[in-house]
């Protein structure tokens, strides 16, 4: 009977213990909270793609079906062979207009200036290049004769440091 005495009761934990228990299941769900979302934002990102992707294959499957519908039609496939190919009927004659530009005359203003506001004139750009290197030997073969002008005796003009540096050398020796 002495068992009766003493009180058997459970103690819950109160206090800073059972506080910071709290608060660690507390973040505890809070982690398993954001993972699910994270994981049901990426599937909604994903499946949101995948329904753009199949809108786009559907479109192009209709396009694929009208371009198959459009070739089974013989005479559009006449109206291609003759427009591509320049097929013609038999007794027919074929007549080619090698400048249409100059028939209809609206093709002549946008061709005479190119996208940059230049004339259609110039040159390619091998002879372009072959130009300015022309252009530069010349300016490099003036320069040369200007050069060897002010270094001769009579000219008038000082000698270059060069000659200078050999004339110095040879009254040493």
């Amino acid at each position: 009977m002495a068992s009766s005495g003493r009180k058997s009761t459970s103690r819950i934990p109160s206090g800073p213990i059972a506080f910071f228990l709290s608060i660690i299941l507390v973040v505890i769900g809070l982690i398993q909270l954001v993972s699910t979302f994270h994981t049901y934002a990426t599937n909604l990102a994903e499946l949101n793609a995948l329904k753009k992707t199949q809108a786009a294959l559907v479109e192009k499957n209709q396009e694929l079906q009208n371009d198959i519908a459009r070739w089974s039609d013989d005479a559009y496939v006449a109206a291609q062979a003759r427009e591509r190919l320049g097929f013609v009927f038999p007794g027919e004659q074929a007549i080619r207009v090698l400048h249409p530009e100059a028939v209809g005359g609206d093709a002549s203003s946008d061709s005479s200036n190119t996208s940059d506001g230049t004339t259609a004139d110039t040159l390619p750009w091998y002879k372009e290049l072959s130009y300015a290197f022309e252009e530069a030997d010349k300016q490099d073969d003036a320069n040369a004769d200007g050069n060897a002008n002010a270094d001769s005796p009579g000219s008038g003009g000082t000698p270059s440091s060069t000659s200078t540096s050999e004339t110095t050398k040879d009254n040493n020796q």
